[in-house]
């Protein structure tokens, strides 16, 4: 299995802490944010490369905190892709730039998408069974706990056996509490389907978006994700990040 760390926006929200260091390399607890990720998505499979793609902007220091990773952890094999953008104006967006990883290094693998900045306390060892059982991709899904928090994600609604019904962008009335969180399987037939999501002109960012053109043409099954989940999109989020990780 192949995993792609999407690494490449700017995090323009959390100026001035992001000006100069990408938001994946902030530190939280005792390591980059990004090495918080990697040792969560372990748990999934046996993952036999990592590509984190970022922008021209942060690619040299993603390769300089590489080399000090691959130093400290022999096993881990990585590559820095650099989708050669250099502003939010110019970005190609989560999805292209999974599309130019996959067209790029020529990956026809099972892959693992997983964002460079979500922080997840429980374990992924039942996300990582529901992918060996799957025939299809499988979303990570977590549970918000109220309708009024959902209306800020992809809110998803699901059947008896997990599989997705429903997947709306932040609806004014969520059908559910369950939303999608940037963490994707997809075994090697969805990865002609991604490049076709984009030659039929889809947006190219948000990758929850992909997953929302997928399921009503095949069936995408769900892992709900234990512990706390968070999206580091602003300075509180980072904030408890960090107590939530001080120990660890």
């Amino acid at each position: 299995m192949k995993q792609i760390i999407l690494a490449a926006g700017y995090a323009t929200r959390l100026y001035p802490l992001t000006e100069n260091t990408p938001k994946p390399l902030l530190p939280v607890g005792n390591k980059p944010m990004v090495e918080h990720v990697i040792e969560n998505t372990a748990a999934v499979g046996t993952i036999d490369h990592t590509y984190v793609v970022t922008n021209n902007k942060f690619a040299g220091q993603f390769t300089d905190w590489l080399t000090g990773y691959e130093h400290t952890h022999p096993d881990f094999k990585g590559t820095i892709i650099n989708d050669n953008t250099i502003s939010n104006d110019d970005r190609l967006g989560a999805i292209g730039d999974l599309h130019l990883v996959l067209n790029q290094e020529d990956i026809h693998d099972d892959i693992l998408v997983v964002a460079g900045d979500n922080l997840i306390t429980g374990d992924l060892n039942e996300f990582g069974q529901c992918c060996s059982e799957s025939q299809g991709p499988v979303l990570g899904v977590y549970d918000v706990g109220s309708h009024e928090e959902a209306k800020k994600y992809g809110v998803v609604t699901v059947d008896e056996a997990g599989k997705i019904t429903g997947f709306e962008e932040k609806p004014p009335k969520p059908q559910s509490t369950l939303i999608g969180i940037a963490l994707y399987y997809y075994p090697p037939p969805v990865i002609p389907e991604i490049f076709r999501y984009l030659e039929e002109g889809n947006n190219p960012d948000q990758p929850g978006r992909l997953i929302q053109w997928l399921y009503p043409n095949q069936p995408v099954q769900t892992a709900l994700i234990p512990g706390q989940w968070l999206d580091i999109g602003s300075k509180e989020t980072l904030e408890t990040a960090k107590q939530l990780f001080a120990d660890r």
